[in-house]
């Protein structure tokens, strides 16, 4: 998937070997005006409409996979059912499945990486731990749990082909901004890791969340509903934090903001894998059906 302005492509192989691309507008899921000017709240609205646009891209893709796998008996029915004008039915319930997906991928995360951490490092208190320790054993869960959750992920073989695609999507990105030929071969040998992944963005949110629960600890709350409300009630201002560094990062060659910037890149190492000639044909693809790479590197005197 690759965004360019107020469009985004997704670039899927069928069953056919060919290409399928789908260039859709970018749009906001929080109707507010502005809200892409205003840090902090620009941030939430962007992850926001990641998860949402990102969650899009992967059933489409699916659905096209799916059609591979169709008998000619499915097909025929589907035929049938769009003929009889079944299609405003079937994108009633695609939205509900996708409002669906969504809100349950929000809440799976925060149930794994806010609440359960946040729980389990609560019965140290039985133990007579004080606040400090209660929140850092909390920040070590969180990171610990994170990463295990990666790592686990990591391993599954399909999940390795959306990380190969993945490396396939930065690689690319990498090889225009090094003043090369959008060519398979240049794609291959670029870099797959890259400072404006969404991948740092999640684990830059894990650190900025681990930093902003040990101020909340430090403060001495007593209230175990304070406590717990502290923690869902920050998370927007976490992820607007999060965003904000990240856009630094992306333009920044402070050593300090590199420097704490390496974890997030280090972590792309895991969560993108090289991809063979065939994966970067379609990113390839992606990119080109809306950035005009050349027009770009003649601007930015790379060609």
């Amino acid at each position: 998937m690759m965004r360019c302005g107020d469009r985004y492509s997704v670039g899927v192989r069928d069953e056919n070997g060919e290409i399928q691309i789908k260039i859709e507008p970018w749009k906001s899921v929080i109707p507010v005006q502005g809200i892409g000017k205003i840090p902090i709240l620009r941030g939430v609205a962007a992850f926001v409409d990641s998860l949402v646009i990102g969650t899009s891209a992967l059933m489409w893709s699916a659905e096209i996979a799916g059609d591979e796998e169709e008998t000619e008996e499915e097909r025929r029915k589907r035929q049938e059912k769009a003929a009889a004008g079944g299609e405003e039915e079937d994108s009633r319930a695609w939205k509900l499945m996708m409002t669906g997906t969504v809100l349950i991928s929000i809440l799976f995360s925060v149930g794994l990486f806010i609440i359960l951490p946040y729980f389990l490092a609560s019965f140290l208190r039985r133990f007579g731990a004080s606040e400090i320790i209660v929140s850092l054993a909390e920040a070590v869960l969180r990171i610990a749990i994170f990463l295990t959750y990666m790592l686990l992920i990591s391993r599954m073989k399909d999940i390795q082909r959306v990380f190969a695609y993945h490396g396939a999507e930065h690689k690319c990105i990498n090889c225009i901004e090094n003043g090369l030929p959008l060519t398979v071969d240049n794609v291959l040998a670029s870099s797959r890791q890259h400072k404006r992944c969404g991948t740092s963005f999640m684990l830059v949110v894990v650190v900025i969340s681990v930093v902003c629960f040990l101020i909340v600890g430090a403060l001495g709350i007593t209230s175990p509903l304070a406590r717990f409300a502290s923690r869902i009630v920050l998370i927007p201002v976490i992820a607007g934090f999060s965003y904000e560094f990240l856009r630094l990062a992306a333009v920044s060659d402070n050593t300090v903001v590199c420097t704490l910037a390496k974890p997030g890149l280090a972590l792309q190492k895991l969560v993108t894998r090289e991809p063979d000639a065939e994966m970067a044909e379609v990113a390839i693809a992606a990119v080109e059906a809306v950035f005009d790479w050349r027009k770009w590197q003649e601007e930015n005197d790379l060609a």
